[in-house]
């Protein structure tokens, strides 16, 4: 794998924060995206990759920006190289 699982961690803290600022649970957003909160709960932790339309799509149902969250994604990747 050339992207390795901590940097996936970038992603889930980022969107983990985002969901934390909109008050909701990983359950609750679960429900939302129409998944199980284990879904939730893997990109968070970094275990499970998202792409790009995947993040747009959770970015929505937080009511957030995408690019506001890819901002704090890049910012989170710059600091664990």
């Amino acid at each position: 794998m050339w992207v390795q699982q901590k940097q996936h961690k970038a992603v889930g803290d980022a969107l983990a924060t985002a969901r934390e600022r909109a008050g909701l649970t990983q359950q609750e957003l679960a429900k939302r995206l129409r998944k199980p909160q284990s879904f939730v709960s893997n990109y968070e932790s970094g275990q499970r990759r998202i792409d790009v339309l995947e993040l747009i799509r959770i970015a929505h149902e937080l009511g957030v920006d995408p690019a506001k969250v890819f901002v704090d994604v890049l910012a989170r990747h710059k600091g664990r190289r």
